[in-house]
């Protein structure tokens, strides 16, 4: 069963949910990457999943975003089940993880990623992936594209030109916004590595998402990058009514921007809430640090 890309959208207030994701599992051969995770990021917030490296953050986040299918567990946005699997084949008795029976009457939802961008969730990734011999106006050109309307016979006579026309004036606006309309022309890989940072969110805004997942955007960026990559997430936010998620190592962006965060070790869920309280949290504290062997 595929998502309905068709399905009717509704409004929400800062108190709804836009994402939930239920006792998410996936487990590879023997080794269960995530295990019953359990997490919410309502309308309106900055939320950030962090863990150690090898907590399974990552694998979360292609989870949700359809990279990977879940060997169990289901994904919701806006209300709408958008991902559910349950251990099936040789993996009904490998399976390690928990609540392995609770999905099994249910029908499989295996989306692929374009269809859930299409829903309105988009990403970035840890390893840049821009379009490596496109400009940077092309870069947002491309992706604007997932929502044209014109079909193949209207692009290949010419019948399209309103619509083109429009979205090269949607991605220019969107290079205004952020800060790389000076640039459009240069290739995407010639910009510096925050610039080349910003041109993959910009990337992702072109989609016209609600939620915006960010998968370690500091990584690489210098302390004053960092700090200005932390003002534009703020100001996504703010200013143009994103939601987002985060994965994050630099917690000083981190704890600057978030007004929830959930800590993974191991791929299990060891804590959640806000940044005083992850930062004063016990089991936060030794799963960085580690825990002395005289404690």
């Amino acid at each position: 069963m595929s998502v309905n890309e068709q399905s009717p959208r509704k409004a929400y207030d800062r108190t709804d949910e836009i994402l939930k994701v239920e006792n998410a599992t996936i487990q590879f051969g023997g080794v269960v990457a995530v295990n019953d995770l359990d997490l919410v990021v309502r309308q309106g917030e900055i939320v950030s999943l962090i863990g150690p490296n090898g907590a399974g953050k990552t694998t979360a986040f292609n989870i949700i975003t359809g990279v990977y299918a879940p060997t169990n567990g289901a994904v919701y946005f806006k209300g709408q089940k958008v991902v559910q699997n349950h251990p099936r084949g040789k993996m009904k008795k490998l399976y390690a993880g928990k609540d392995g029976e609770k999905y099994m009457n249910f029908p499989v939802i295996e989306p692929s990623p374009d269809e859930l961008t299409k829903l309105g969730m988009a990403r970035t990734f840890q390893n840049i992936r821009l379009f490596k011999s496109r400009t940077v106006f092309e870069n947002i050109l491309i992706a604007k594209h997932l929502r044209r309307t014109s079909n193949f016979f209207e692009a290949t006579f010419g019948l399209n030109k309103e619509e083109e026309e429009q979205m090269k004036a949607s991605a220019l606006d969107l290079l205004k916004i952020v800060g790389l309309e000076d640039v459009k022309d240069e290739l995407a890989t010639s910009l510096p590595y925050g610039k080349q940072r910003r041109l993959e969110i910009a990337r992702a805004m072109a989609t016209s998402p609600e939620l915006l997942l960010l998968d370690e955007p500091a990584a690489g960026m210098n302390p004053q990058e960092t700090l200005e990559l932390a003002e534009f997430i703020k100001e996504l936010r703010d200013k143009y009514q994103y939601t987002i998620l985060i994965i994050e190592h630099h917690m000083d962006l981190v704890m600057k921007i978030s007004e929830r965060i959930y800590v993974l070790e191991f791929g299990h869920l060891i804590a959640e809430g806000t940044p005083a309280e992850i930062q004063n949290n016990e089991a936060v504290i030794n799963a960085y640090l580690g825990v002395s062997e005289d404690a």
